[in-house]
């Protein structure tokens, strides 16, 4: 079986850690992730001024297929929530039955593209005004084929529910054992 596909798409003002955390521990699981920019070109610099050399442009992905697509929170967010790319490339996970991971406000992004719609999930609470269905209390929350997470203090276990989800569960529990103290 081949290794698992995850698509991370980032846009300029994007939370540094909610993006490099999941990368950083699907690679460690032996995911191939590609890390592509919403813009033109491929450096995406994060709401903390860190810049990120992607591997692509969104646009020149095309219709390739994933496994996993992950959305990463920020500020950037405003700019998923407005490009036509994103919202095709959600709608294509789900005909393709791929997983979605959005942490912290990306949730939103999936609501735009109608994603959420009887489904669980969770949201950072800067965006509860307009997903008044979300379990804030919720640390990370997997229903289906979606998996949302509350923000950059949940990265981690975000990420870890993402390479079991794509792996197994004792994939994620040796990533994590490799990252404790």
């Amino acid at each position: 079986m081949p290794d698992p596909t995850v698509l991370v798409i980032l846009a300029e003002g994007f939370e540094e850690i909610e993006a490099v955390a999941p990368v950083d521990l699907l690679r460690r699981a032996g995911a191939v992730v590609k890390v592509v920019a919403l813009g033109d070109g491929i450096h995406v610099t994060g709401r903390n001024r860190l810049t990120v050399h992607a591997y692509a442009t969104l646009s020149s992905v095309g219709d390739l297929r994933f496994d996993c697509l992950i959305l990463p929170g920020g500020p950037g967010v405003s700019l998923l929530r407005k490009d036509p790319l994103v919202l095709g490339q959600i709608r294509r996970q789900i005909e393709n039955k791929g997983w979605i991971a959005a942490i912290c406000a990306a949730p939103i992004v999936l609501k735009d593209a109608g994603a959420l719609e009887g489904r669980r999930y969770t949201a950072h609470f800067s965006v509860a005004s307009e997903l008044p269905e979300a379990l804030l209390g919720e640390r990370v929350v997997c229903d289906a084929w979606l998996i949302t997470s509350r923000g950059a203090g949940t990265a981690v276990e975000f990420g870890l529910m993402v390479v079991e989800k794509l792996f197994s569960r004792e994939k994620a529990g040796e990533v994590a054992r490799s990252i404790s103290a």
